[in-house]
């Protein structure tokens, strides 16, 4: 019998394989025998009301099926991308609203184990939201402020949301062309369920236009709110050398995992793992110290800040368990799989959730309460090195890992082209107009067990660079990345094309920029506006040489954030089949109607070719139509080859034959 391949991460497999000799189930096991229903995956099925499931099947169902109700194909499929896009924009955004809670506390001495870490971040946003922040006023009384003008995000009725004002001026009058401005981010996402409600909106281009608004109010609503904040609480990223791949757990030291989507506990566990106390009582039960790693986006988030190893993404939860190495693994929201718990019971791991949103049966329970941060964070870190003596022998040990380069926010992106006095975002787009770097991709996106599993990222990921194409990656994608030793500048010299590779060498960054969690997609919106504003590339976001993909994505949070690209001027492209792939009318909304108003799309593709293939695509179209300098390879520099030791011999001897020493 072939053996079937179930990710691209060497290691991940690895430590699959030793599961499957000792009959351990995991999510790429479940994934092989739990196929999706053909019907419901290609959004033909609506079960909006108990007059269904209706399935809407037959050669002709685009025209001819109808649901009890009457409602047909085109409508049932757009409203459910629709629910879709809801369920990621309210995840996204109730994220953000506790941020705001947070800064607010803070503000009012009510959570004293956190500060205000970036007081210039804080001024800046205090000055787009039109705050004052000078006067002798103190960083709290602007932080107060600012918490309070972003908590009327949620609740606003009327007007538009704050961060409206931050994209290019063509771009907003494209949206209020169409009447997707968001007005506030809780209203959008009540109005969108109302409207796919039975017997509500029916017309498919309108439920489409639903998606995009509801899909606004994250992107640049919830999720922007989101990184603004963290960064002000706990720093603007900068570069940080750090750590990727399960050879971050230590067999001599007590290993806890923070999982999950919120910094601010994992941030207070941060220092706390450093406490001497914590790091005595470590070695009083046999641990030489205290080991801290991440997985999934709050990993991103302590990683961009501190430099805290990740041991990967969504998919390689499991597998951490199975190293057999983790004392504790906390959970707090979003992408937790709930068979950790069982899970664990096969070793000695205890899994902690932290949210009342998000609890697991069987798993132990510690309440998260901002007021109480780092007692709680010295609770759990407790609970790890107590359970280090429980420790067994099982578990597949492995030792690999990789360097990795993370921490490019907008800010030091912008620092690192001009530096503090003459920051800005002038030598990227020359770069671009001269043709050294060809266009931007944003490879974002989770990572997925019904495909070899980070392979299609990978894959794109060293074919992008050699085209000279510049990557900014987050969420699950730099996992991706990371964890196959991608994100180096090293990685430049040795795969990026030579225009990508000058510019590469001249900054001294990688080819792949990691700028942060999925919420940090909000950071390429940003990055993308202030390009526009520099000048010499398109006057909007829409029309840059520039392509977002997700290409191994699961999650509703794909959905919302795929959208709010598109809406705001992205081509987009998602990897596997198209989750309304049944109706021609509403795929032809999403990639032509939508290109023609808003000059961004979304396409899903399955195969990873063509999702090559589309975006150079869509970025020499976008090149020409700028009437840049067309893109040639190779045109920058010789291809340079690295020579083994036999061949810089034989160099040296064609340069130097009368020495004779050969």
């Amino acid at each position: 019998m072939k053996k079937v391949i179930k990710t691209a991460n060497e290691v991940s497999e690895q430590i699959i394989q030793w599961g499957e000799s000792h009959e351990i189930d995991t999510c790429f096991d479940r994934a092989q025998r739990l196929k999706p229903c053909p019907i419901g995956a290609s959004g033909a099925c609506c079960k909006i009301c108990h007059m269904g499931p209706c399935r809407f099947v037959g050669r002709n169902a685009e025209k001819e099926a109808k649901g009890v109700c009457g409602a047909t194909l085109p409508t049932v499929a757009s409203r459910n991308l629709l629910r879709m896009a809801v369920g990621g924009a309210a995840a996204h955004s109730d994220h953000a609203r506790d941020m705001a809670f947070i800064l607010l506390a803070v503000a009012n001495g009510e959570a004293k184990d956190f500060k205000i870490t970036d007081a210039r971040k804080l001024y800046r946003v205090a000055e787009i939201l039109g705050i004052e922040f000078g006067s002798g006023r103190s960083a709290k009384d602007v932080a107060r402020d600012v918490a309070l003008k972003f908590l009327e995000d949620f609740g606003r009725q009327k007007g538009e949301i704050n961060y409206v004002k931050r994209a290019p001026k063509k771009t907003q009058e494209r949206w209020k062309k169409w009447g997707i401005v968001p007005r506030g981010i809780d209203r959008e996402i009540t109005e969108a369920m109302h409207r796919t409600h039975m017997g509500v909106d029916h017309d498919p281009d309108n439920l489409l236009l639903g998606t995009l608004k509801v899909s606004l109010a994250d992107g640049w609503g919830g999720s922007m709110i989101s990184t603004d904040i963290t960064d002000i609480l706990f720093g603007t990223p900068r570069p940080v050398k750090a750590e990727a791949s399960f050879g971050i757990f230590k067999e001599d030291e007590v290993n806890i995992v923070v999982h999950g989507h919120e910094p601010s506990l994992a941030e207070m566990i941060v220092d706390v793992v450093s406490e001497p106390e914590m790091i005595a009582y470590a070695k009083s039960k046999g641990a030489k110290r205290i080991n801290l790693g991440g997985m999934c986006c709050t990993a991103n988030e302590v990683l961009m800040r501190h430099g805290i190893p990740t041991a990967g993404g969504f998919t390689n939860q499991e597998l951490a368990v199975m190293t057999g190495l983790i004392d504790v693994l906390t959970v707090d929201i979003q992408c937790i799989m709930p068979a950790l718990v069982g899970l664990s019971r096969k070793f000695h791991t205890k899994v902690i959730t932290t949210s009342y949103k998000a609890k697991i049966p069987g798993a132990i329970h510690i309440q998260y309460d901002e007021h109480r941060a780092k007692e709680i964070a010295r609770e759990i870190v407790k609970i790890a090195i107590d359970n280090y003596p429980n420790r067994k022998a099982e578990g597949s040990h492995v030792s690999q890992k990789y360097p990795l380069i993370a921490g490019f926010s907008h800010e030091y992106i912008e620092y690192m082209q001009g530096g503090s006095w003459r920051a800005s975002f002038r030598p990227l787009n020359d770069a671009i107009m001269a043709g050294r770097i060809r266009g931007v991709v944003g490879l974002a996106g989770c990572d997925n067990p019904r495909v070899p599993s980070q392979g299609i990222h990978r894959f794109l990921a060293i074919e992008l660079i050699k085209a000279d194409i510049l990557i900014v990656t987050t969420g699950c994608g730099s996992h991706a990345c990371g964890g196959a030793g991608y994100m180096t500048p090293e990685m430049a010299l040795e795969n990026a094309g030579p225009g990508l590779r000058e510019v590469c060498e001249a900054i001294g960054i990688p080819p792949i920029l990691h700028v942060g969690a999925c919420v940090d997609n909000s950071r390429i919106l940003t990055i993308a506006t202030a390009m526009a504003e520099e000048g010499g590339l398109s006057d909007e976001i829409g029309g840059m040489p520039a392509v977002g993909i997700a290409p191994e994505w699961m999650s509703e949070k794909a959905i919302a954030i795929g959208c709010y690209f598109a809406a705001s001027g992205v081509p987009v492209i998602f990897g596997g089949e198209s989750p309304v792939g049944a109706s021609e009318e509403v795929t032809r909304i999403m990639t032509e109607v939508w290109f023609e108003r808003f000059k961004g799309a979304l396409h899903f593709e399955p195969d990873p070719e063509k999702i090559l293939a589309l975006t150079l695509n869509y970025i020499d179209r976008a090149r020409e139509a700028l009437k840049l300098r067309k893109y040639e390879p190779g045109r920058f520099g010789i291809e340079r080859v690295l020579m083994d030791m036999a061949a810089r011999r034989e160099l040296e001897r064609a340069a130097k034959p009368h020495l004779g020493i050969y």
